[in-house]
């Protein structure tokens, strides 16, 4: 009953989370709505560590495009993949993708957050560019945010630049050396995900 009580208690943080999460169109207001708002709740001692990563999952799903991530991150290979093993490779990665995104912010749950900029590439990109300040367990960080903005009312994240490092880019080709070194088998490319979820 205790187990069941927590489950339910869980699962209704997560969906009132989920509805709290509608941030502004605006793509530097977007970009500081949603980041000020995570780093609030990690920071909130009265949370527990899973309520905190249900937190961050649910605000991803909603506003990070972890399909286009999934597809980018596979780079050609995507366009000769199975339906059956894209499908399979777009669900490990999403888990794989939420698991990083909590291990890193929590890492910066007790830095400031300034946004210092930001610039319209085109009707589809805005980049939005921001710095986590310095304290005494962190040096600053310059991160710039890539949002794509086809939809003008529901801007989505596709990649962080930090430090002038392009995240997205970086996982490619990652996933592309792992992929190289094993005649192109995405079902070891799986594997290797679903390794780094069951790790601590």
């Amino acid at each position: 009953m205790k187990k069941l009580s927590y489950i339910l208690i869980s699962f209704f943080l997560v969906i009132n989370f989920a509805l709290a999460s509608d941030y502004s169109s605006n793509p530097r207001l977007f970009v500081s709505e949603l980041v000020n708002d995570a780093i609030s709740k990690l920071s909130d001692k009265d949370l527990t560590k899973d309520e905190k990563s249900n937190y961050i999952a649910a605000i991803a799903l909603k506003n990070v495009d972890i399909y286009a991530l999934s597809l980018y991150t596979l780079g050609e290979l995507r366009k000769s993949t199975d339906q059956k093993d894209l499908d399979r490779y777009q669900q490990v990665f999403e888990k794989y993708f939420l698991k990083s995104l909590t291990s890193r912010l929590n890492d910066y749950s007790n830095n400031k957050f300034e946004i210092v900029d930001a610039e319209k590439k085109n009707s589809n990109y805005t980049i939005v560019k921001s710095k986590i300040v310095a304290n005494d367990k962190n040096p600053e960080i310059k991160i710039d945010w890539r949002i794509y903005t086809k939809n003008p009312e529901k801007p989505l994240i596709r990649d962080l630049i930090v430090e002038g490092l392009s995240l997205a880019r970086t996982q490619k080709e990652e996933f592309a050396s792992i992929l190289s070194s094993n005649n192109n088998d995405i079902n070891l490319l799986i594997t290797k995900l679903e390794e780094f979820l069951k790790s601590k």
